[in-house]
């Protein structure tokens, strides 16, 4: 499937075959039914909530890791979303002791140099939240022609099982950044991520317009693969 990838680093119990790097999927028993429970690995209730619904008819039950008191998350710190999102996998899967999933995501505009990119969340400094963040990208791009302000999401998950063997999967989604935010729907950079084949933004989508063609879903259509291996 176009903007969807799989690729798999594997550590842990012995007799697991290597798996080959591929955008069909990859061999090895992996998930259901070998897995019963899965922690998300994000404190965002947003990110619970769509990836709830887009993982949740799963025979595993689902658990944010905000619903483990005093958990926290580890430092994105890794040089890309695989890093961070396996960063966060592993931590999860030590904390509640059972499988784990971890993602990272961004927004690369052309005309940045693919900025915000790694930095989406944290874009503008601890000071700023999602619409300072939005309103402060408007501002840099405020010189930008129409024609000149290409963006994709790109979203990777990373799978940490019981045993510690890893999968990650990504997910594209092309679009580009419009003049001013549109809709209220979805959460982030949502607003001004304009969707051309939908003609608008994904805050205008409904939830099952979005996950259809969002980047989060390509990725987790890709781990609901091995999910349901």
């Amino acid at each position: 499937m176009r903007g969807l990838s799989v690729w798999a680093g594997i550590e842990g119990c012995p007799g697991f075959a290597e798996a080959p790097r591929t955008s069909a999927g990859v061999g090895g028993h992996f998930g259901a039914p070998h897995m019963n429970r899965l922690v998300l690995a994000t404190l965002n209730p947003g990110k619970v909530r769509e990836l709830a619904r887009l993982l949740g008819d799963l025979p595993i039950e689902l658990v944010s890791l905000a619903d483990i008191p005093g958990a926290t998350l580890p430092e994105e710190t890794g040089a890309t979303y695989a890093e961070n999102a396996l960063g966060k996998a592993r931590a999860a899967r030590r904390l509640a002791g059972c499988a784990a999933l971890g993602d990272d995501s961004g927004l690369e505009v052309d005309a940045l140099g693919g900025a915000p990119g790694l930095h989406s969340a944290r874009f503008g400094g601890p000071g700023l939240d999602d619409a300072g963040r939005v309103a402060l990208l408007l501002e840099r791009l405020r010189a930008a022609p129409a024609g000149q302000r290409g963006a994709r999401f790109r979203c990777v998950i990373a799978l940490v099982d019981e045993c510690s063997r890893e999968r990650v999967v990504e997910g594209v989604a092309e679009g580009e950044i419009a003049p001013a935010p549109r809709g209220a729907g979805g959460f982030g950079y949502d607003p001004v991520f304009f969707y051309p084949p939908l003609g608008r933004t994904f805050g205008e989508l409904t939830d099952r317009e979005k996950e259809d063609v969002s980047h989060r879903a390509l990725a987790a259509r890709a781990a609901r693969a091995l999910l349901s291996g």
